[in-house]
């Protein structure tokens, strides 16, 4: 299904623009990935990948690297990691940091260097970024491993989280908005827990200024998932009657934790929350934590009328969240002007064979793909023949593979 593309965006703040790609369309090619080189990464010492074909198969038992050969490629794609939230878990035991190079596009050099202290520094053609995020755009990446099976039955913190990678493929300044957001949470929180040294009045000035702040990012986070949500719902319904012989109706809610009025709208959506903010603060200080925005949203998915979460079989689940993965491929695919590359961590191992059939058809030959495994069986002769193999020995090696 055709997907709408952004209009020109109308806003001076970059910020308050929702879906801006920052960098230009490019023809889509079959290898986007050309070399990989990790330092001191996760049980890698030194390892240097040349991808020549658009298929990579890591195939080996498990514990010898496969699934961080390919959060290598997340964080450089992506700068997060499905897997952990702290770098020291990235960095080797014995190093005092870990590096991870790659060579995309038409020799575009990306670097990211994790420290024990310090921070990280991004690199670009050599050059250090100021921002970090500005990393994003040449090596967009969709993963798909075991873990997001866990997308439905799971905690709603799994779905905002999967929602996110959506919407920071599409607008990688995205980051920002959430890391500040977690910033003021965590600084109201902590402003609260402090409120024995303070005077209510000065206590209610303080939280006067975070309820500005909060109202306004709060807003920008809505927006742009109620947006990307939107586009997504049309492309996985279809997916997923393509999975089910038509027989199920897929849809997408999105459950706001603030209350935001049908029309969409910055600025009534801010002087809303900001009020909502304040009306919630005597339950607030009881209960010890913030009752509105973004960190309570809900994404409900619904097979016809019913929650999948609790009425969906092993089966409807995995289909719909083999459906939300397709659609997540196809719309970064349709809004940057370029396949991204799709990560499958140890995933087919968990789908039947006809849902296995079903995503590798669905990849084609139009994305770079990388793909884990413990064996070659669930891998048809076309695909071994058109792939490039990597196995234990050669993981283990720590030398040149090409």
């Amino acid at each position: 299904m055709p997907t709408e593309r952004p209009e020109p965006q109308q806003e001076n703040d970059p910020e308050a623009a929702p879906f801006q790609v920052p960098y230009p369309q490019i023809a889509p090619g079959p290898i986007r990935l050309h070399k990989l080189h990790l330092q001191g990464f996760r049980n890698h010492t030194a390892l240097q990948l040349e991808l020549n074909q658009p298929r990579l198969l890591v195939i080996g038992p498990n514990g010898i690297g496969k699934s961080n050969l390919l959060e290598a490629v997340e964080l450089l794609g992506s700068l997060r990691s499905h897997r952990c939230s702290s770098d020291r878990d990235l960095i080797q035991w014995n190093a005092s940091r870990g590096v991870l190079r790659a060579e995309v596009g038409d020799g575009d050099r990306l670097e990211l260097e994790l420290r024990r202290s310090g921070g990280r520094l991004a690199r670009r053609n050599g050059k250090v970024l100021d921002r970090q995020l500005d990393l994003i755009g040449p090596m967009r990446c969709i993963g798909f491993s075991a873990l997001d099976l866990d997308l439905v039955r799971g905690e709603p913190a799994l779905r905002r989280q999967w929602l996110d990678r959506v919407v920071l493929q599409l607008e990688p300044v995205y980051a920002e908005l959430i890391s500040r957001y977690g910033r003021l949470l965590r600084q109201r929180s902590q402003l609260w827990r402090q409120r024995s040294n303070r005077n209510r009045t000065g206590l209610g000035a303080l939280l006067d200024a975070f309820d500005i702040q909060m109202a306004l990012v709060s807003t920008r986070i809505h927006r742009r998932r109620l947006r990307a949500l939107r586009r997504l719902e049309p492309i996985a319904c279809r997916w997923q009657s393509h999975l089910s012989a038509g027989s199920e109706q897929l849809h997408l809610s999105y459950q706001p934790g603030s209350r935001l009025d049908e029309e969409e709208a910055e600025e009534p959506w801010r002087l809303s929350i900001e009020e909502q903010l304040r009306q919630q603060r005597e339950e607030e200080e009881r209960l010890g934590s913030c009752r509105v925005g973004p960190h309570r949203d809900e994404v409900a998915l619904l097979l016809g009328d019913s929650p999948a979460r609790r009425f969906g079989s092993a089966g409807q689940q995995r289909s719909l969240v083999l459906a939300l993965k397709l659609a997540e491929l196809e719309l970064v695919t349709d809004l940057c002007g370029e396949p991204p590359l799709l990560l499958l961590d140890d995933v087919l191992a968990e789908l039947d064979p006809q849902r296995q059939r079903l995503l590798l058809e669905a990849v084609g030959c139009h994305h770079q793909c990388l793909i884990s495994a413990t064996h070659l069986d669930g891998f048809d002769g076309g695909w071994r023949q058109q792939a490039q193999i990597v196995g234990e020995e050669e993981l283990n090696s720590e030398v040149h593979i090409g």
